[in-house]
């Protein structure tokens, strides 16, 4: 399930206020040592171990192991709770690679990735009435949140197929309305993610020409924190490492209670356990953290967050930006892409390589 009522049409208005944060971007202000956070999520089947685990005392458990309390809060809007974060509401939040690029980092807010929890495996994709190749999408319009995902996907599907965004017509459908849109016979091509993808791939006629699992790892979903206040708390990275892992374990079980959690989860997401289970096969998730860590340093996230910047930039995501090179990002063992002097968003595979030594 890829951002149930979620991932929001990220608008030129929209964008410009969250870069505008970067002149009164929290991070500005020393960081202290603080006892207590708060940490937004949405719903997306990827994320749902958070407010499971808030649900089962786990969230509670790792908190009170480093002295602190972690407060798990739900925002039903997917780019008003990244939002929120970059103006400072939330210590940190979930979000996809793509959007964390383009909301805090592009607005100055200094933003470290220290769980990379998932890839979309086959949860975003693009679909055709009356066709079964990305050709027959010549000439469409094309029914998507634009600056999303969904955009950044039919961009590399077309480019897959030997095709330039122009040779489509975009046009911008909120994800509230993208199914009522679909049903329509005028529309007949259109990019998004579950569980609105499975709704409309089961109209007849209607083929997924393209999937995120085309372009594995490429769709990345990530719990990213305020880098100053991680420094300033590290307990926090630890505390919610050690809550990622082990509800994460619990959820993968295939015994009664893995069931019991999955299901759980499925009515927190408000779907039924079969959908939940059925979205999390075209879920990749990194349960073992050396997996995730092997991810987060490998070249091939360096090549992923090149293309996305560069997509982007080129949709003028970067607002302001004389090149895709303006907003630096790090990653594991000294690599930089972009400007080293300003950094602002890091692949930080520190907490999970401390779970995967067992030195939580």
């Amino acid at each position: 399930m890829v951002r149930l009522t979620v991932r929001a049409a990220l608008s030129g208005a929209l964008l410009a206020g969250a870069l505008a944060l970067s002149s009164c971007s929290p991070t500005a202000t020393a960081p202290q040592q603080r006892n207590e956070f708060s940490i937004g999520w949405s719903i997306y089947a990827g994320w749902m171990p958070w407010p499971y685990a808030q649900q089962a005392g786990i969230v509670k458990k790792w908190a009170d192991k480093y002295g602190i309390k972690i407060n798990i809060v739900q925002v039903n809007d997917y780019v008003e709770s990244v939002n929120q974060y970059t103006a400072g509401k939330f210590d940190g939040v979930t979000v996809a690679n793509m959007d964390a690029l383009t909301i805090p980092a592009a607005g100055g807010k200094d933003t470290s990735a220290i769980i990379v929890g998932d890839y979309s495996n086959g949860n975003d994709g693009v679909l055709l009435k009356g066709g079964d190749s990305v050709a027959a999408i010549k000439g469409r319009d094309v029914y998507l949140v634009e600056l999303s995902v969904s955009h950044y996907l039919l961009a590399r599907a077309l480019d897959k197929a030997g095709m330039a965004m122009s040779d489509v017509k975009t046009i911008n459908t909120s994800d509230a309305d993208i199914v009522g849109t679909f049903g329509s016979p005028e529309a007949t091509a259109a990019v998004t993610w579950n569980p609105q993808l499975s709704v409309m791939k089961a109209q007849p006629g209607v083929k997924a020409v393209f999937t995120s699992a085309d372009i594995p790892g490429e769709i990345l979903d990530l719990l990213v924190v305020d880098t100053a206040t991680l420094k300033a708390n590290p307990n926090l990275g630890k505390a919610l490492t050690g809550i990622w892992y082990e509800t994460v374990a619990l959820m993968k079980r295939d015994d009664a209670q893995g069931k019991a959690a999955r299901a759980a989860m499925a009515k927190l997401a408000g779907t039924t356990p079969a959908m939940f289970d059925s979205q999390l096969t075209t879920t990749y998730l990194y349960d073992q953290p050396k997996a995730a860590v092997a991810a987060t340093a490998d070249p091939a996230l360096v090549a992923t967050m090149t293309r996305v910047r560069d997509f982007s930039f080129s949709k003028g995501l970067f607002k302001g930006a004389s090149s895709a090179d303006a907003v630096g990002m790090a990653f594991p063992h000294g690599k930089v892409l972009g400007d080293p002097a300003h950094v602002t968003l890091r692949f930080d595979e520190s907490f999970m390589q401390m779970a995967a030594d067992g030195k939580l």
